[in-house]
């Protein structure tokens, strides 16, 4: 019996757009022009490659009197926007100039083919991206244009600098006071008189009272807010209360005393200064002392034990961990996020001391490995945890679909469309954009919803995890059982008004450390 051969495999097919462009109009009036010339050429190329399923595209993308120095072309903008509607498969030139004379704007194009995958082919220049040395080439050409982007970068960074040398406001967000006017050759400050009048109040209240939270009520009883602005969109911007970190940005910017800062120096500004030099000098010394009595723990740390997971069950904030007292006596406390920003009359929870927080907490998890009602209720809280987090997830990942699903709705209504304008070419763009990213969002998702839904956890997964916890737990350092911590707690809420606190835990942080896995996950 004789056996068939197989049969060869189609190849796949290959949608090829020819791009032709020519700098002036001379000679497109010939029966056979230079745009016609360019598109023989990339056909003869596509007929060579008809056994690899090549095929040129009918219409044409013909830019006739157009320069190759920037991308306002509207056959180039029309191919681009085919490209972002799935209709082509590989671009093809008859010379790379033909497409761009600008590097930059030759990489942004190319960066919009890569996105789509869409390969990019220059006839006379053996340059062809869908092949290894077309893509060296490319690498080669994007870290021109990346050398070019950081010279540009440079030159803009050396004109702010000589701009805030000689004191000229040199952009950034408005600042409380001043006013910023365009109207000139370059934008300046210009004295806001009744905001003025409020900053200098603010410095003065400062003086009075000697330290930030009672100035931040006072602001805040006065209904004073932050600098207010409209961005050249129309946004409204600023106008938030004060607290602790936006007061202090403002008494510490140098603009009130009228000098530019620039990397540490600071520079006589053009503008007119609203607080003396002495005033500002004495608020600065001020501050200086205030903060040696008492701040923050530093943000490096990575050995306190409750860090991101005590909250203020009355306001829902976080708790954060800030130091006290001077020289070698140090005391540690966990204080309320929204008092320590705001003022502590705003939250019935006081400064709590941390060692004897951090000792309940750890206390709590050993006592429920003897109670055997309390282990099933931790099972159930981690299983209804995890099931809301499964819900959450799904939620997320449905309504994520559903955007794409309009987004892709969008994009074939404007693709049908045969008169589509600049506007809509650049739409379609930001939508091909914005789906890009809906994708990636979506295989996040996905991953989060297995790894949720493959969580399951037991009596057994319990017990084990808080005995290994117990057996652990003194024999570690204080940066371990920090990460342990973490690992095994969602959240710590704590309750002010009867000093209780509820546990919440990871469910599988549960099973990690039940399974003795825990340094991976940790």
């Amino acid at each position: 019996m004789s056996r068939l051969s197989p049969k060869p495999e189609k190849p796949t097919r290959v949608r090829c757009a020819i791009y032709t462009r020519k700098s002036t109009e001379e000679g497109l009036a010939q029966e056979f022009n230079s745009l016609d010339a360019q598109r023989e050429g990339a056909e003869a190329f596509v007929a060579s490659q008809k056994a690899e399923g090549w095929i040129a595209l009918p219409d044409r993308y013909d830019d006739g009197g157009f320069t190759g120095g920037n991308t306002e072309r509207p056959a180039l903008q029309r191919m681009l926007a085919d490209i972002a509607a799935g209709k082509i498969d590989c671009v093809i030139v008859y010379k790379v100039d033909r497409l761009s004379r600008s590097l930059l704007d030759f990489t942004k194009i190319l960066e919009t083919f890569e996105r789509h995958g869409v390969s990019f082919v220059s006839v006379t220049q053996q340059f062809n991206t869908s092949h290894s040395m077309g893509r060296l080439t490319l690498n080669i050409l994007l870290s021109f244009a990346q050398f070019e982007r950081e010279i540009i970068g440079e030159r803009i960074r050396d004109k702010l600098a000589a701009q805030r040398r000689k004191g000229k406001w040199a952009g950034g967000k408005p600042v409380l006071g001043y006013d910023v006017d365009r109207s000139g050759s370059s934008p300046r400050l210009v004295v806001n008189r009744d905001e003025a009048a409020r900053v200098r109040a603010i410095f003065d209240l400062y003086i009075e009272n000697g330290s930030m939270l009672p100035v931040v009520t006072e602001l805040a009883r006065r209904t004073w807010s932050n600098k207010a602005w409209t961005t050249r969109e129309g946004k409204p911007q600023g106008g938030r209360p004060f607290d602790r970190p936006t007061l202090y940005a403002l008494l510490t910017n140098p603009v009130y005393a009228g000098r530019i800062s620039h990397k540490g120096e600071q520079f006589a500004g053009e503008h007119e200064a609203l607080i003396t030099s002495e005033r500002f000098a004495e608020v600065q010394q001020r501050l200086a002392a205030n903060g040696r009595r008492g701040c923050s723990e530093p943000s490096g740390r990575s050995d306190v034990l409750l860090r991101g997971l005590l909250k203020c069950k009355a306001c829902g904030c976080s708790m954060v961990h800030v130091l006290a007292g001077s020289g070698k006596r140090r005391y540690r406390y966990y204080v309320c996020s929204k008092a320590n920003r705001t003022s502590r009359s705003l939250c019935p929870a006081k400064s709590l001391p941390a060692a004897e927080i951090e000792r309940a907490v750890i206390d709590e998890i050993r006592g429920i490995i003897r109670d055997r009602s309390l282990v099933k209720e931790v099972v159930a809280a981690a299983r209804t945890a995890s099931d809301a987090e499964v819900a959450r997830v799904g939620e997320a990942l449905a309504t994520a679909t559903r955007s794409k699903a309009t987004l892709d709705a969008e994009m074939r209504r404007l693709g049908a469309k045969h008169d589509r304008t600049g506007a809509d070419t650049s739409r379609m763009a930001a939508i091909a954009e914005e789906v890009r990213r809906i994708d990636e969002r979506c295989e996040s998702l996905q991953a989060e919803l297995r790894d949720a839904q493959a969580v399951v956890v037991t009596d057994a997964d319990v017990t084990s995890a808080l005995v290994e916890f117990d057996a652990l737990w003194e024999s570690m350092a204080p940066r371990e059982q920090a990460r342990i911590a973490a690992l095994l707690i969602a959240r710590v809420d704590f309750d002010a008004t009867d000093s209780s606190i509820e546990i919440a835990f990871h469910a599988a942080g549960l099973k990690a450390l039940a399974a003795g896995t825990y340094e991976e996950a940790a």
